[in-house]
């Protein structure tokens, strides 16, 4: 049965690496590939209730992960339809390329720790095509947009969905992943930005031509503002909430969403529904990723499978005793993050090592932590920032690589020393 599982879960891990190739939706090859798992599971054993038991408890597991998604995807979005972010963007404003690279990539550095990497990657991006007007330009500034958000989500609890996953798990708590990580994403960022500014030294930005104003803002500065602080102000209480209360973050999370709401249709409750029916969360709830939160349910699961029936245990003895050393085991995993999603990586090494073999916030979960996150820019494939830049901007595999892919490899082993230094002066 083992020998089976395994099989079927590199299947179906290579359909999700290979999405694009194959042209099928990595969510149908990870619900299809959790339902073929739990099945052969369930028929290769006789303790029935056992399985459902397992079940339920992974279910439950899962549940957490994605009701804080889908709370935090929707606040996002509502933050969006006010055109919030255009508090921070419209405030950039230089005639040097190299100073607006720098610029570009602190604000994408600090607003992914706030938010998440993709949705940073995608407002920065949209920024960009409105203050650059050359396409190599926007393309090399998007490749380090990669780069930087991915810095940004790997040392906060809310910023990277790989980080949110080992903080809900109880691998790492919200001070200590911030303390931890923070000097080593920082290098991870400033690295890549210092040869940047470099080869853009003295050159000019080179702005679109100025379009007329459409009257697209539906919303007035007011409501912006509103919305952008109160939204900013719900998704950073979260592990505050969580640390007062000591309920779990998805229930934080679904509390501000519903004072969000509430906002919402106070301040918009006199107007017609026709202008105010985009501005609204309902409307919020149908235009985030439904598609993501599917890949999540059914890649969680899969995963979940492999650890009840003590396949990943094995895999994790057999590391141990191949290669040894636990910080060249998660910088393996690091790179590998560049190849294949990082969700299911990390996922399969939360139930590789036990919380009694390696506590919370051990060496471990926030070198995990790190290597997962900015792995993923190593290739344009790697990270879900990287796959929205890759769309936005029509980014070519091979463009990725011989441009940006160095820049992200030399960040990554920057902070992967800075990290297991600092560590060990700390400790």
């Amino acid at each position: 049965m083992l020998t089976t599982l395994v099989v079927i879960f590199v299947i179906a891990y290579a359909a999700i690496a290979l999405e694009h190739p194959i042209r099928i939706n990595k969510s149908a090859s990870a619900l299809l590939g959790a339902g073929v798992l739990w099945t052969v599971y369930s028929l290769s054993t006789a303790d029935h209730a056992l399985v459902g038991h397992q079940l339920n408890e992974s279910l439950a597991a899962t549940a957490r992960i994605v009701f804080f998604l889908m709370a935090a995807m929707t606040i996002v979005e509502v933050v969006d339809a006010h055109h919030g972010f255009e508090v921070i963007t419209s405030r950039i404003r230089t005639t040097k390329l190299a100073t607006l690279m720098w610029l570009v990539g602190f604000v994408t550095f600090f607003l992914s720790a706030i938010l998440d990497n993709l949705t940073t990657t995608i407002v920065m991006i949209s920024l960009m095509k409105k203050l650059l007007d050359k396409a190599d330009d926007r393309l090399f500034f998007a490749g380090m947009i990669v780069i930087a958000a991915n810095a940004g989500g790997a040392w906060t609890p809310i910023g990277d969905v790989t980080t949110t996953m080992l903080w809900i798990g109880g691998q790492i708590t919200s001070l200590a992943i911030m303390k931890g990580l923070f000097l080593a994403s920082l290098v991870n960022l400033i690295i890549p930005l210092l040869v940047v500014s470099w080869m853009l030294k003295g050159r000019a930005v080179v702005p679109p031509p100025q379009a007329a104003d459409s009257g697209r803002l539906q919303s007035t500065s007011r409501e912006r503002n509103l919305m952008f602080f109160l939204g900013l102000g719900i998704l950073v209480s979260v592990p505050v909430f969580k640390t007062v209360t000591h309920l779990p973050p998805f229930m934080g999370i679904l509390f501000g969403l519903g004072v969000l709401w509430l906002v919402g249709e106070l301040l918009h409750r006199n107007k017609d529904d026709e202008d105010k029916n985009h501005l609204t969360l309902a409307h919020a709830l149908m235009k985030i990723d439904m598609s993501s939160i599917v890949f999540f349910i059914g890649i969680l699961l899969a995963v979940a499978s492999l650890e009840h029936t003590q396949v990943l245990a094995a895999l994790a003895t057999w590391l141990d005793h191949t290669v040894g050393r636990i910080d060249l085991i998660v910088t393996i995993i690091g790179l590998a993050s560049a190849i294949v999603d990082n969700v299911p990586l990390v996922a399969a090494s939360m139930g590789m090592y036990s919380l009694a073999q390696y506590p919370t916030d051990s060496f471990l979960w926030e070198l995990m932590a790190y290597a997962a996150g900015t792995g993923g820019s190593i290739l344009i494939i790697g990270s879900a920032a990287g796959v929205a830049a890759m769309g936005l901007e029509k980014i070519h595999f091979f463009w990725y690589v011989k441009r940006i892919s160095g820049l992200a490899l030399i960040g990554y082993f920057s902070g992967l020393i800075v990290y297991i230094v600092q560590y060990k002066l700390c400790h």
